[in-house]
């Protein structure tokens, strides 16, 4: 009737209706942005869970409707209202872009070189294609892809907050346990719509890229990392000694390569997020370039969760080579965490060089537990004129 008697305003209310996919998806987006805490928190994982939920109710009532229908004649196609039938499309749409968009800012913070980017950038491609799949939703072939692939990286995130624990064992775990729960909800679902092959090999891809270290290492955050002359403590502030730069170079405030006393060591600082009652080890692998990166040192500490500003720990080394230098932050497993690249200069230190004192992982007194401190790693050197600690 609208379209009899109103024209224009049929043709105004269509061109509005075009938007409601883009609302749906920026929808779920910024109502992540404003729900998800800046590290990865218990509340998050049940809110993404009950996105998760949602979508897998959806899958099953419109398999049911599918299902319902089949058996009505073409030349009579049932009657419904237009809300009815794009509502749960649109609310589908939401719950995935929802879950999208908390995975991708999730992942972006445990990125940390160059394959796990790009494993991030292909998660902002699909937070992206998300958009304009709402027509295709009715292919639930694909339908099945997204929800599975929703699920076993969700569940990548959730397994090691409830064991406590990261490793391989949990990460296959996870990606068997979301492919299952996808193929498990299709079986369930009358008709079996679509098809459920393109999960397990969703699955495979998620294991190989695991193997060769492209996904991050979640729920692993780098927070910070960085290299100095010397680490002190006072107040219960650790403050790492960096070089100033003169006051001519404004563009930075340290300098690029590490002028070294004889025999002064070099320290490396990381700050590493993991969630409360998380417990694992830590490798700070030391590396230096020569023809290749080649192993210097791989030095253990462990590392509890629960500091918002992540868990300090700290390694050094003496009498080390000049040239390029990396400190990869690892898991036992070997997977990276965070990448540091510094160089140590030819140049010996020079008497009178200006300090600039950086608190690494954020200022405070981190505490564990017990209320000890919680700052890992090897015990500094004894301490020695000009060293430790530098003025």
């Amino acid at each position: 009737m609208i379209n009899q008697y109103y024209p224009a305003l049929s043709a105004r209310l269509n061109q509005i209706q075009r938007t409601f996919p883009a609302l749906a998806f920026f929808g779920g987006f910024l109502w992540d942005a404003v729900t998800l805490g800046r590290s990865v928190g218990t509340l998050d994982l049940w809110i993404l869970t009950g996105y998760l939920g949602i979508a897998a109710a959806l899958l099953w009532w419109l398999g049911q409707r599918q299902a319902a229908t089949a058996d009505v004649s073409a030349a009579l196609p049932p009657e419904r209202p237009k809300w009815l039938e794009t509502g749960p499309y649109l609310l589908l749409q939401f719950c995935f872009g929802g879950l999208f968009s908390a995975l991708f800012i999730f992942y972006f913070k445990s990125s940390s070189h160059f394959l796990a980017g790009l494993w991030v950038l292909g998660l902002g491609v699909l937070l992206v294609a998300n958009e304009f799949l709402d027509d295709h939703y009715r292919r639930f072939t694909l339908t099945w892809a997204f929800f599975g692939l929703c699920a076993m990286l969700l569940l990548t995130f959730v397994i090691p907050h409830l064991v406590g624990s990261i490793g391989a064992i949990w990460f296959v775990l996870g990606i068997l346990a979301g492919a299952g729960l996808a193929h498990g909800l299709r079986f369930k679902t009358p008709g079996r719509p679509g098809h459920i092959l393109p999960v397990w090999l969703i699955a495979a891809g998620l294991l190989a890229a695991y193997v060769l270290d492209i996904i991050p290492p979640v729920p692993l955050v780098k927070k910070d990392i960085d290299v100095g002359h010397s680490l002190s403590r006072a107040a219960g502030i650790y403050r790492l000694q960096q070089e100033k730069t003169p006051w001519w170079v404004f563009w930075r405030r340290t300098e690029d390569a590490l002028h070294l006393a004889p025999g002064e060591p070099i320290y490396c600082v990381s700050a590493v997020f993991a969630p409360a009652g998380l417990t694992t080890r830590l490798v700070h692998h030391w590396q230096h370039y020569d023809k290749g990166w080649v192993t210097y040192s791989r030095i253990p500490f462990t590392l509890s969760g629960g500091r918002q500003d992540g868990y300090r720990g700290y390694t050094y080394k003496r009498n080390l080579a000049p040239g390029e230098w990396k400190v990869k932050v690892e898991t036992e497993d070997g997977r990276t965490v965070a990448i540091h690249r510094f160089e140590i200069a030819v140049e010996p230190l020079e008497a009178g060089t200006a300090w600039l004192p950086r608190e690494p992982g954020g200022g405070g007194r981190p505490r564990g537990p017990g209320g000890g401190p919680r700052v890992g790693g090897a015990a500094p050197p004894p301490p020695g004129p000009g060293l430790w600690p530098r003025p």
